[in-house]
């Protein structure tokens, strides 16, 4: 398998900061596992990230990863060893898992995902069915992925503080593969199972400003740890409300909020002698599948949108409505395969990152958002399992892969902190 290349050499920043990253190895992980004792980590998480070569960024968090199924196969017994841990803390005497993935059961693509759950929970020695929220299944309904693999669906059910399959079958974890945007129902409401991720992880709820309102404080700590500024782990970004696409509501304070992001960028562009020109990703603060996404380089790009931007804003996944946006800085991708816009995508379960993939895009550009139509996904190789090698260079692959981890796991850290301080029972 071909490691993937950047298309420029590393400019002064990066390489200093994986360079830090190399040295500040033995530090970071004790770090880690010291946050780890005070956090308690998602089940499992995605992240994007960036890599500008200025700077390396988390762009997006995941709590209900898909695309397991474009994770590298060598890899699977580290994903296995991570379920297992995942599993002992949340109830160390399971023996079965409840999967619940989404709803659209024609997406043979998504149900390669959900095959590859299976297959990890199965290898780490757990029976697992999948129970379904879609009201259209009434019985067990076998479905067939892409590659062929197939999958059986079950009506999930309610009885007492429980959720349950017709036939009884009722473990203790209940793992979400849905993100809820349609809502949260009231079947999985109160119940005595550990329901993970919980539910106001879901996009019902859920906002990513808060996220990397929690990826701020973390980057700080980190960015102290290691003696770097800590932009270059981080986006800044800000929230933009009380926005109606349909009718134009709030376009002009939508346009200020780009108006200042871009002039915080050009100072620290100006700060690091980086000559590209900044932009801004606009895009809805809930909800996911690279939908209502726009790439701006000046205010006025959010003022008159026509008919086609505007529904494209206006409407996310399961029709949840915008009203609120998040503004973030655009993080440019100087990465490529064959040519094609590259960004790594990193997988984690527990605390432990088990993979990823670069999504790759050949219709898009390096300032564009690449989770579109059109893309595709080449697994990363982990040559040494995100293992730095400290006897090569910075930019060497495993060293490279090393830093995409460190960066990802700052992202789970936050989205750990974030869902702590968003937990609508914690006192």
């Amino acid at each position: 398998m071909t490691v993937p290349h950047l298309t420029t050499a590393l400019t002064g920043p990066l390489l200093e900061l994986e360079s830090r990253i190399l040295i500040a190895q033995p530090h970071i992980e004790h770090w880690f596992r010291s946050q780890w004792h005070n956090h308690a980590a998602p089940f499992y998480g995605s992240v994007d990230l960036r890599n500008s070569g200025f700077k390396l960024a988390p762009v997006d968090m995941n709590l209900y990863p898909g695309g397991h199924n474009n994770l590298n196969p060598d890899f699977l017994p580290l994903a296995v060893q991570a379920a297992q841990s995942a599993v002992d803390r949340v109830c160390p005497k399971a023996k079965s898992i409840l999967l619940i993935p989404e709803n659209h059961t024609r997406n043979t693509f998504y149900l390669q995902n959900v095959a590859a759950l299976v297959h990890i929970f199965e290898q780490a020695g757990l029976k697992v069915r999948l129970g379904t929220l879609n009201p259209e299944i009434t019985e067990p309904t076998a479905l067939t992925a892409a590659n062929g693999a197939v999958v059986t669906v079950e009506p999930l059910l309610r009885r007492g503080n429980r959720v349950v399959l017709a036939d009884g079958f009722s473990p203790c974890i209940v793992l979400l593969n849905n993100d809820l945007s349609a809502g949260l129902p009231d079947v999985l409401a109160g119940i005595e199972q550990n329901l993970m991720p919980p539910l106001h992880a879901g996009w019902a709820v859920r906002r990513k400003t808060n996220h990397f309102a929690a990826y701020d404080q973390v980057a700080n700590d980190f960015a102290q740890l290691i003696s770097i500024d800590p932009w270059l782990i981080n986006p800044y970004f800000s929230a933009a409300g009380g926005l109606d696409f349909h009718t134009r509501q709030g376009e002009d304070a939508l346009a200020e909020h780009v108006a200042k992001m871009l002039d915080k960028i050009r100072i620290k562009y100006r700060e690091y002698g980086i000559t590209h020109d900044p932009y801004v990703i606009v895009k809805a603060d809930a909800g996911t599948y690279g939908m209502g996404v726009m790439s701006v380089k000046s205010p006025e790009e959010v003022v008159g949108l026509n008919r086609k931007a505007r529904n494209k804003m206006s409407v996310v996944k399961e029709g949840l409505e915008v009203s609120e946006v998040i503004v973030q800085e655009g993080v440019h991708t100087f990465e490529s395969i064959n040519d094609a816009v590259a960004e790594p995508v990193v997988y984690m379960m527990d605390r432990y990152v088990v993979g990823g993939f670069y999504r790759v895009h050949t219709g898009r550009g390096v300032d564009e958002n690449l989770n579109a139509p059109g893309m595709h996904f080449v697994p990363l190789s982990f040559e040494t399992a995100c293992l730095p090698d400290h006897k090569v260079g910075p930019d060497a692959p495993p060293n490279r892969f090393y830093a995409y981890g460190v960066v990802a796991r700052l992202a789970l850290l936050a989205a750990s902190r974030e869902l702590e301080a968003t937990d609508p029972d914690a006192e």
